[in-house]
């Protein structure tokens, strides 16, 4: 992390949860392996992060039970009858170690409208419909309004939409950080691909002592 156009700015960082919800926890019916796993070390990271006073979005999915709207290799499965992060569900909430105190619900009329969730002080909720987080979101738009240039990604299922997600920042110029402990299905051959993208690979503890320098940020509105 020392070349000069790669290296985190850790004072004008964020950081973007990836797909977070119950339905998609080890132990769901359709969940992934690995993410309850790495759920404590993501609230670890969530919370050096709201010590900062840095700001969190936890970025999410909602599927149609009719599977319209949906990524094309999952409409076959929606079709059939799978209840995969349906609105206004159980399953479709944030998993409960990541929420900031006294978060509110979920609000699927808001985020399915496009618009963002406050949950918390510098803390937000934000729905995308694929696996990117930049797709048909306004994603980059509230990461611009709030002097942001480095981004941490941490969440479920590397493969799928962390790394989807990272690709797209990586296009957008954002310094780039993957939590490699606070990420589910993380892979040797993963790694080395997204570093090949200037992606900088650190664990949580690593993340969280470098936001610690910042001391108590000032919280942002």
């Amino acid at each position: 992390m020392t070349d000069p156009y790669l290296a985190p700015n850790w004072a004008s960082s964020a950081l973007l949860t990836i797909d977070v919800q119950r339905d998609f926890l080890s132990e769901a019916p359709y969940g992934v392996p690995g993410t309850t796993e790495v759920l404590p070390a993501m609230a670890e990271l969530a919370a050096a992060f709201r010590r900062a006073g840095r700001p969190i979005v936890h970025v999410i999915r909602y599927y149609n039970e009719d599977g319209h709207d949906a990524d094309l290799v999952r409409r076959s499965l929606l079709e059939s009858g799978a209840k995969i992060v349906i609105p206004f569900t159980e399953g479709s909430a944030l998993a409960e170690p990541l929420l900031p105190p006294g978060a509110p619900p979920l609000d699927p009329d808001l985020l399915l409208g496009g618009r963002p969730q406050r949950l918390g002080e510098n803390e937000y909720a934000l729905f995308k419909p694929r696996w990117g987080a930049f797709y048909r979101t306004p994603l980059d738009e509230l990461l611009r309004d709030w002097g942001v240039d480095t981004l941490v990604v941490a969440g479920c299922n590397f493969p799928n939409c962390p790394r989807a997600t990272l690709v797209e920042a990586s296009e957008r110029d954002y310094r780039l950080v993957l939590a490699a402990d606070a990420v589910s299905r993380l892979t040797d051959t993963g790694r080395e691909e997204i570093t090949g993208l200037g992606v900088a690979v650190a664990d949580t503890g690593t993340i969280a002592e470098a936001l610690g320098t910042l001391g108590d940020g000032a919280a942002r509105d």
